[in-house]
Formats: structure tokens, sequence, C-alpha cells
């Protein structure tokens, strides 16, 4: 599946997102999944956001529905949950290991150049447990 083809309608592209997480396409995750994945962009989003994009795109769908649905998108590996603060999470599109900038000033988060990033060691996981991802949130203020 290449949901970047420019072939791929939206509506296409977010049926087969779904279809790759084994979900059951519904009209609020066929919806939810458009604004998501429909221009084969990569995108981070706040609940709050992709509720109100949906709503801009005439789509019925209630703020708990979103978070409802974005956490059904994460359990099925669609989505990774960013938390960049106790209070503040992010759901990004893009599933490889990468960086991010958060924006204090505009909150929003941002992919992160990759390349220039090394992780030198991690602390070995208690016993019983293994590390199953890293985020990385370089966070961002205006120089005074």
């Amino acid at each position: 599946m290449d949901l970047h083809s420019s072939k791929m309608t939206g509506a296409a592209r977010g049926t087969d997102w779904l279809a790759a997480g084994g979900l059951r396409p519904t009209r609020q995750r066929l919806a939810l999944a458009g604004l998501l994945v429909g221009d084969g962009m990569n995108r981070h989003v706040t609940a709050e956001s992709l509720y109100a994009a949906a709503g801009d795109a005439g789509e019925k769908v209630s703020l708990a529905t979103v978070y409802n649905t974005l956490r059904a998108f994460c359990a099925a590996g669609l989505l990774n949950e960013v938390v960049v603060d106790g209070s503040r999470s992010y759901f990004d599109t893009r599933m490889d290991d990468h960086p991010h900038f958060y924006w204090e000033d505009t909150n929003e988060l941002t992919d992160a150049p990759a390349e220039d990033l090394v992780i030198a060691g991690l602390p070995d996981a208690p016993e019983g447990m293994t590390v199953s991802r890293v985020d990385v949130v370089i966070r961002l203020r205006r120089a005074e």
C-alpha cells in the first residue's frame, strides 16, 4: 500500500489505511481517515484540531468520537501518539522512528531532521519489559 501515490483518491487512501490496520470502515472512521491521510501527506493533529477539521469539512462527529477513533487508530498501529506534556497529545501519521520539534509559541508539533540525532544508549528496561519506542521531542522557544 502506497498512501503517497498521486494516483489514489483521498477516499481510497482512507479505506486502504483502515484496512491496513484491520479496522472496519465506519462512516466516522472513513471521514477521519480521509482528513488524516486523504492527501497522502504526513501530519500531526490533536483531537481538537481534527474535530475542528471534521466540522469544517461538514462531517458530523462528536469530540468524544474523535478521541475514541484516534485511540483505535493508535491501537491498530496506524498512528503514533506523541505526548508533549501531561495535557497535550499529538497524533502522528508518520510511523517511522523520527524526532519532533515542539514550537512552544504556537503549540505546533513538526518533524525534526533525524539524520543529526544520535542516541548513544538507553538504560536497561526493567525485568520482563522491552523498550517499544523512544520519543524525542525538542522544545523550541524564541530566543530573547
